[in-house]
């Protein structure tokens, strides 16, 4: 079946071939192959690379991947159930900036955690795996499951898995496990102003 994203402008087929699916095989994830997917994430860009990112990882049926997936609302647990892997992405909200003694509002934690994410995904998908980030969960609940810092923002929750038959899902998503559409680059680039 072709890609049924189509680029209006020449870019490398991962860009489009790469989208966020719900369904997912039960297959586990080596360890080996996770840590790829954040080696890659660690060498995302950031503001005077500080790094802000912080990754806490759980494989399915092990100890440490319960107290990530009661944190997520229930319509997440519902698809995430059969996932390989979740890892919480946080970021840093204070960094040491160079030439400084003392630590900072980081105001680009949020936006270099986003960069990390993408990188993450994009190794997934270069490796044969997917991820699918996601904002529902219990922000508290997670924090203190995780025993995160007050000092790190809570950024997304990522499920990793292999990309699996639509049929494993409730009906109500099904309908829903395609890759989405973007709008139109001149929709979202503009020229000197938006104006």
């Amino acid at each position: 079946m072709s890609n049924p994203r189509q680029p209006a402008h020449p870019i490398d087929p991962l860009f489009t071939e790469r989208w966020s699916p719900r369904a997912f095989t039960e297959e586990g994830m080596p360890q080996a192959t996770l840590m790829s997917l954040l080696e890659a994430a660690r060498w995302a860009p950031s503001a005077y690379n500080v790094q802000p990112w912080r990754f806490i990882y759980a494989h399915r049926d092990t100890p440490a991947w319960q107290p990530i997936f009661g944190s997520l609302v229930e319509f997440n647990q519902m698809w995430t159930k059969r996932a390989a892997a979740l890892v919480v992405i946080a970021s840093a909200r204070e960094a040491v900036f160079p030439g400084a003694a003392a630590p900072a509002p980081n105001a680009s934690h949020a936006f270099d955690a986003g960069a990390a994410w993408a990188s993450l995904a994009f190794q997934a998908q270069l490796s044969g795996w997917s991820a699918h980030a996601m904002a529902g969960f219990d922000a508290a609940k997670l924090r203190a499951a995780i025993g995160l810092p007050e000092a790190y923002a809570i950024d997304t929750v990522v499920a990793v898995g292999r990309k699996g038959d639509p049929a494993v899902l409730p009906e109500g998503i099904r309908g829903r496990e395609l890759p989405s559409d973007r709008r139109p680059l001149s929709q979202t680039a503009f020229e000197g102003s938006m104006r």
